[in-house]
Order: C-alpha cells, then structure tokens, then sequence
C-alpha cells in the first residue's frame, strides 16, 4: 500500500512568534500584504529579511 498524506518538508516550520499590533498597525499590515499579494506570513518573512540585510 502506498503511503499516505503529505509529503515532508526538507525544512519543517516548527516554530511560532506571537505578536501584539494596534488596530492602526494591524489595518496597514494587512494593506500592505493585500498590496503586493502576499499572505502575512509571507510579509513578515520579507521584513524579516530585510533587517538582516541591513545589520
């Protein structure tokens, strides 16, 4: 029988950030990734990159 479910990922995302955003922030987060169709994930991982960059 062939195995079942999805495949696994080379480099699984186990770990999870919480963060705490006013209703303005939040708004502008969500026009931002909206804007460049990309999901929030996405948008933080990007910001993320960015101040790597730049340190």
């Amino acid at each position: 029988m062939a195995k079942m479910g999805r495949p696994k990922k080379e480099f699984p995302k186990r770990k999870s950030i919480t963060i705490r955003l006013s209703d303005s922030e939040y708004e502008k987060f969500i026009q931002y990734a909206a804007s460049h169709n990309l999901t929030m994930t996405q948008a933080i991982v990007k910001g993320m990159e960015l101040l790597y960059q730049n340190s």
